[in-house]
């Protein structure tokens, strides 16, 4: 979805609105017929939390090197700090299945 969402600011920023709308969408239906049946196969041994804070640790994993190398953002501390508030979220989200 990183892709889908923010390829456009540098690929399609001299064109309309619409047209990068559009491209952002068809980018994002091939990707959500990847992940609504894994999100059907996670369900069934996964709660809907657990699978949302594996979503948000991996679109953070994606995002930080997507915007680094591709949009060519400076690198910033706030990644650093967003991951390890990640890691929390990971341990408090899983520590009943830690025991």
């Amino acid at each position: 979805m990183t892709f889908a969402w923010y390829a456009h600011l540098k690929e399609l920023n001299n064109k309309l609105w619409i047209i990068a709308a559009l491209m952002s969408w068809g980018i994002a239906l091939f990707e959500y017929l990847f992940q609504v049946p894994a999100n059907r196969i996670g369900y069934t041994v996964l709660s809907v939390g657990e699978l949302k804070i594996i979503q948000e640790v991996i679109t953070l994993t994606v995002f930080v090197p997507f915007s680094l190398f591709y949009l060519k953002e400076p690198l910033k501390l706030d990644y650093l700090w967003a991951g390890l508030c990640l890691v929390g979220a990971v341990y408090f989200m899983f520590r009943s299945k830690l025991v």
